[in-house]
């Protein structure tokens, strides 16, 4: 990875990746360092229902159902479907679903370019990522790391929601990570803060799950940003709270171009 050569750091950012691995490859050209803030894999992609491991198994025309469901916020509906196209699968769903997983995490971390620092996302898999991250990619969940002289904390994974996705963890434990970071100059989540105008989606039209333990974490301890994605469409991508500039990085998957942070 080829930095500025100015004698500044630059920092490319990217969250919610979901199987771009063509625009992956490319994120960190003309950067020091990458930073990912999680959710590599494509389950399903909600502007294009004919892409990630539910069509794949079960088909479009399903895909175009469960995605009406849930933005109808027809959980209980959704979730029926799902238990019923599963069912039928027997005892190969979890082994079709890790398959299908390696697969996009084979590619994905190939693209990753030296060096990144990447925690999980809400729809990762976590204990499959250390037979993947390859020499030059640091793995950090409720850690930190310097970069260029600042200090970057990082916390993955999301709370817990009807959708039920592979990596959603308790408020508690959520909160245990974000005081083991600390005091750090710039956050790095996948999910926002609880500030509604961060956390809803204008398509899907909901309110995403954010974190009042990272909220309080940013007004406690002021960090100069605080970056995190999960939202694909959000009523506010960037905003102030207090001394903090609160972004949302991007949806990685669609734009293909990360966020930059430079100093």
């Amino acid at each position: 990875m080829a930095g500025t050569g100015s004698g500044r750091t630059r920092v490319h950012v990217v969250s919610d990746v979901h199987g771009n691995a063509q625009d992956l490859a490319r994120a960190g050209e003309g950067a020091d360092a990458l930073v990912c803030l999680g959710d590599l894999v494509l389950f399903l992609d909600y502007f294009d229902h004919s892409r990630g491991i539910f069509p794949t198994l079960f088909g479009t025309e399903n895909a175009d159902l469960i995605v009406r469901l849930r933005t109808e916020r027809r959980f209980e509906e959704a979730r029926a479907l799902d238990r019923r196209l599963w069912s039928g699968m027997g005892e190969d769903r979890a082994r079709a679903v890790e398959q299908a997983v390696r697969r996009q995490y084979e590619e994905l971390f190939a693209a990753f370019p030296t060096p990144t620092y990447a925690t999980y996302g809400n729809v990762d898999m976590p204990g499959l990522w250390h037979e993947y991250a390859r020499e030059g990619t640091t793995v950090l969940d409720g850690e930190r790391a310097e970069i260029g002289g600042l200090v970057f904390g990082f916390v993955g994974g999301g709370l817990r929601t009807p959708m039920r996705t592979p990596y959603e963890i308790g408020d508690e434990e959520y909160a245990a990570k974000i005081e083991a970071v600390g005091e750090v100059d710039v956050l790095c989540t996948h999910i926002p803060p609880e500030v509604p105008e961060l956390v809803y989606d204008t398509v899907a039209r909901r309110f995403e799950r954010g974190s009042t333990a990272l909220l309080d974490a940013i007004r406690r301890t002021r960090p100069r940003y605080s970056l995190f994605g999960h939202v694909h469409q959000p009523l506010a991508a960037r905003m102030r709270v207090g001394a903090t500039e609160c972004v949302n990085v991007g949806h990685f998957a669609r734009t293909g171009r990360p966020w930059v942070l430079q100093w």
